[in-house]
């Protein structure tokens, strides 16, 4: 007996496969618009991760009588951005209004894609008002807004969205610190300024090595690590911020977005910036050691009037406790970890009176004068030890420390006048006087002598009296705030002035107790230092204060003014780290 053969070949290949097709129905759901969506954190690519939501939601639907009419798929966008915020759901929601639209109902391909946290509950009664159906596979079919099962399972989906995104982020980040910890891995982003990423050869993970995906490390970039060293030896020689930034502009040095240009399409070129140096001085990366989470992104609400509008992702500093270091050093130092320390502990020192108080206490050089100052940032007051600023009278020039700019209830404004000046006309003389013997030849025996035997100048000294007076300070504030809550003060009246007072004690004591010692050159470095600089320095009133500036920035000269004893204590570092000092008349 023949069998017979259908003409359908489709149908009889399904018959020996055992595949059973669902006819579909004459009068179905009809035109639909399907909706996808695919963050830029998906392993597959866009083109796939399409396919396969379409796919499943044509394989939903096609039964019920349904073809998709409308493709809506967004593309790098995060579950938790809310519909209005993305491109292709906000314009599936304008298309809402359209009455000639096409389509009657929209199917999604997977709900947990598409909907974050309570995000359904804001959308439904949206495509409910203008008679629109959602299909979603996990229902098994439309959503019922009159059925409470429905709703409560659209409510736990978005629950687990949001709970596998969570999850995942915290899988990814203790994988990451881990790396961080045990391997000094890099991980990604641009290479700190003096750095440079290079090739570190195959790529520790298997599957990613036989991809073809390489390991990046760091490695210095030596005219940029330069710089870094220059910026960290001038903030602890006592130059802020700014007036670091100033210096490496008059050099013409290329600030990081100008030398790098490819990493940094955000930046304006536009030279450097007190911001750019301080974010160098607290970058532990140029220690060698890799650190991982000092920066982290934060979700805040981009409208707080308006919760429905999402939220939006800036980053901050992290909490101490979530920032990770390696345990070995992971790439070349730049600046050693003493170094590094060292100049936390100034800032720390430095900032204990509060940010908007720190920016009255040292003085930083214009970007741009009209009038040359030989002398500008190198006087310093002799009652608070801040640099003194360049000002005019009328032909005269004078330098001026002015009381009403320190910080109220600083220990410093203790005997302090209103103002100091210091006529530079009265010191300059008797200052190139001075040098000019220095470096005679009949003087230049005694004068290498003395910079050799010497370890540290007025300068040093009178800032470690300075902390020690923050220290008695601070300990004299706590006892009186001791005294007062004895007396019968409410003790959480004064639990903001005890934290302050806690921290000037802390950040003063640091400083003294590990303040290292100063190296010493030796006498060979010191002699051809003070070569380079005698045929400058012997007819020094016949030079120009341009001039004159730049010798005394090449000494890196301090100056110290006692204004009731009408003389000046200075320092000159011509080796950089030895010094030698003299006092004279003012």
């Amino acid at each position: 007996m023949t069998a017979e053969i259908n003409h359908d070949p489709w149908a009889t290949l399904d018959d020996l496969l055992g595949v059973e097709v669902v006819e579909a129905v004459d009068e179905g759901i009809g035109p639909v618009a399907f909706y996808g969506r695919c963050s830029t954190e998906d392993n597959q690519d866009p083109e796939t991760s399409h396919g396969w939501q379409l796919g499943n939601a044509r394989k939903f639907i096609e039964p019920l009588g349904g073809t998709v009419a409308a493709d809506f798929f967004d593309i790098g966008q995060s579950r938790s951005v809310p519909w209005e915020r993305r491109a292709e759901a906000s314009r599936l929601l304008a298309a809402l209004k359209d009455p000639t639209r096409g389509w009657d109902a929209v199917v999604v391909g997977e709900g947990t894609r598409c909907w974050f946290g309570n995000q359904f509950s804001l959308i439904a009664p949206k495509f409910a008002a203008y008679g629109v159906d959602l299909w979603v596979p996990e229902l098994g079919g439309k959503f019922d807004a009159r059925n409470p099962s429905h709703k409560m399972l659209m409510s736990v989906l978005g629950g687990m969205s949001e709970s596998e995104r969570q999850h995942v982020q915290a899988r990814v980040r203790a994988a990451m610190d881990s790396q961080v910890v045990n391997e000094g891995r890099h991980q990604g982003g641009r290479a700190p300024y003096g750095y440079t990423v290079v090739d570190g050869g195959p790529h520790p993970n298997p599957r990613k090595a036989a991809e073809g995906y390489r390991l990046r490390v760091l490695a210095i970039d030596e005219p940029s690590a330069e710089i870094v060293r220059r910026i960290f030896a001038e903030y602890l020689s006592g130059k802020g911020d700014r007036a670091i930034a100033n210096g490496l502009n008059r050099d013409g040095v290329p600030c990081p977005s100008a030398r790098r240009p490819d990493q940094n399409r955000h930046r304006l070129a536009d030279g450097w910036q007190g911001s750019t140096v301080r974010s160098i001085l607290e970058n532990p990366k140029y220690t060698g050691f890799a650190f991982f989470g000092r920066w982290t992104k934060h979700e805040t609400l981009l409208d707080p009037e308006d919760v429905a509008a999402g939220h939006v992702v800036r980053f901050r500093r992290s909490a101490p406790d979530r920032v990770v270091r390696s345990r070995t050093q992971a790439h070349p130092e730049i600046i050693s970890v003493e170094v590094f320390t060292e100049v936390q502990l100034l800032r720390r020192s430095r900032a204990a009176g509060g940010l908007e108080a720190r920016r009255k206490l040292e003085r930083g050089p214009k970007k741009s004068t009209k009038r040359a100052y030989p002398l500008r940032g190198r006087v310093r007051c002799g009652y608070c030890t801040r640099r003194m600023e360049g000002t005019p009278r009328q032909n005269r020039t004078y330098y001026r420390c002015a009381a009403r700019t320190l910080v109220p209830g600083s220990p410093a404004l203790d005997g302090h006048p209103k103002n100091v000046y210091l006529p530079e006309a009265s010191v300059v003389e008797g200052l190139n006087a001075w040098l000019g013997g220095l470096f005679a030849h009949e003087n230049v025996d005694q004068t290498v002598a003395a910079l050799v035997e010497s370890q540290g100048g007025a300068v040093e000294a009178s800032m470690h009296d300075a902390a020690k007076k923050r220290l008695d300070a601070a300990e004299s504030k706590l006892r009186r705030l001791r005294a007062a809550i004895e007396a019968g003060v409410e003790p959480t009246a004064l639990v903001e002035a005890i934290n302050d007072a806690q921290a000037q004690r802390a950040a003063a004591r640091n400083e003294l107790e590990q303040a290292p010692e100063r190296a010493t050159a030796d006498v060979a470095e010191v002699y051809a230092r003070i070569d380079s600089l005698s045929d400058r320095g012997r007819a020094l009133n016949s030079v120009s204060p341009e001039k004159l500036q730049d010798f005394y920035e090449d000494l890196a000269l301090e100056m110290i003014y006692q204004a009731e004893e009408r003389a000046v204590d200075v320092t000159i570092h011509p080796a950089r780290r030895v010094s030698t000092g003299v006092r004279g008349p003012s």
